[in-house]
């Protein structure tokens, strides 16, 4: 059976405000083990997708903090000891002292994070 760790993540992406470690498993799962520093609304990042939001559905738990997702028609919070899903179309809004592990689909992810890596480096 396959896992991860934070210690043994096979990715690792560190940007001002923010640590990453992933994994990506057989059958199409990320999984990330999430630290952020910097309260951070991350929706101008994804510009140039559908309705200009994530496209990819994330389940999760706050392990620290306090995580966003920004809809349409509605706003959630998801704080400590929360386990959360965030289906497709929103935008994230992290705090400074977040701590999270999500899960997502490997395909929807990565098309998703083409587009925001492209916009973070034309900022």
């Amino acid at each position: 059976m396959p896992k991860a760790s934070k210690q043994s993540a096979s990715e690792t992406e560190t940007l001002e405000g923010y640590e990453g470690h992933f994994e990506h498993f057989a059958g199409g799962y990320t999984v990330g083990f999430e630290t952020y520093t910097q309260d951070a609304d991350l929706s101008p990042f994804f510009k140039g997708l559908p309705d200009d939001r994530c496209q990819a559905a994330h389940w999760g738990y706050v392990i620290r903090g306090k995580v966003a997702y920004h809809f349409d028609d509605r706003d959630e919070v998801f704080e400590a000891g929360e386990a959360y899903y965030a289906p497709p179309g929103h935008t994230p809004e992290i705090f400074a002292g977040t701590e999270v592990v999500e899960f997502s689909l490997t395909k929807e992810l990565q098309e998703t994070m083409d587009v925001v890596t492209k916009n973070m480096e034309a900022s």
